[in-house]
């Protein structure tokens, strides 16, 4: 047989310069929370598959958390519930809680598992109930009424914040050569189940296994400054300083803050990028370019 090479030198070139990188991350821990948006295009949730399984095979141990707020949205308005909201949020009351476990944990859960085993690894899909994974508690939020300015506590039913995070079962997955795909539904002490925002989620597995990278995949480049230009790189101090300013606004604020704090709890480096772009998690990590804005701990 005849081998046919169109551009052997570029990939040699190409494969010289992805090595040392490669290298940087084998044997450890990289949580992507992918995003409800992120995952909207067949052919980018394919490519993303194909990121997530090439991680794999590159002895990087991968661990998914996904959402699906346009997902559950879609389903809802299906079975005629009325979404209700409270300073711009979801209330997710019982028969939505119920709607949002069937979804993230069933229906999207299964695709992402699916389109990562058709790459050749063996990925399995959970949720916090999973071996006790993650425990939950009720979610306590203030808003600012805007016209008396008086700050505000609002009920969003059975939404929650992780407060309790076991690694053993992914540990167990990790010797297993598996792939953990996780949908962010756990349960709380008190026997309800809770709907967790999936960035809040993503924060609390990396920093449970000390991560190397927590990627968060979005559909904006990364954070900018205050022209629109991306910002290739932030400490901590410069992240919390552009929030104070104005120039970290909206949702990119809990992004942020959830960087932060996973930055706190012992991950190395967080950065923020954008899904939409194809095989944007090794452009990430396997190039000298990256693809987002990498937060880092301030330096002594």
């Amino acid at each position: 047989m005849t081998r046919t090479f169109s551009n052997p030198a570029g990939d040699a070139a190409i494969l010289a310069k992805a090595l040392p990188y490669m290298q940087r991350y084998e044997g450890e821990t990289v949580v992507i929370k992918y995003g409800g948006h992120a995952m909207g295009d067949a052919a980018l949730s394919k490519a993303f598959a194909r990121d997530v399984a090439l991680l794999k095979q590159s002895k990087v141990n991968p661990i998914v958390v996904h959402g699906g707020g346009p997902q559950i949205g879609a389903m809802l308005e299906r079975l005629g519930i009325k979404s209700r909201f409270e300073g711009g949020l979801r209330v997710t009351d019982k028969q939505s809680v119920d709607i949002v476990e069937m979804v993230l944990a069933g229906s999207i859960n299964k695709q992402i598992v699916a389109l990562i085993n058709a790459e050749g690894e063996w990925a399995i899909g959970l949720c916090g109930k999973d071996g006790n994974m993650v425990f939950a508690q009720k979610a306590q939020k203030t808003v600012i009424d805007p016209d008396s300015t008086i700050e505000r506590m609002i009920d969003l039913g059975f939404v929650g914040e992780p407060v309790e995070v076991d690694r053993t079962l992914i540990d167990l997955l990790a010797r297993s050569e598996m792939i953990p795909v996780i949908a962010p539904v756990a349960p709380g002490r008190d026997g309800h189940t809770y709907n967790i925002n999936a960035d809040t989620f993503a924060m609390a597995i990396a920093g449970s296994q000390q991560a190397k990278r927590l990627l968060f995949l979005t559909d904006v480049p990364g954070v900018l400054d205050e022209n629109g230009q991306l910002l290739a790189r932030l400490s901590v101090g410069e992240a919390t300083a552009l929030i104070a300013n104005g120039t970290i606004k909206g949702g990119m604020i809990p992004k942020v803050e959830n960087a932060i704090s996973a930055l706190k709890n012992g991950v190395e480096g967080v950065v923020i990028l954008n899904g939409k772009t194809e095989h944007a998690v090794l452009i990430e990590l396997f190039t000298e370019y990256g693809a987002g804005t990498l937060i880092v701990k301030d330096t002594a």
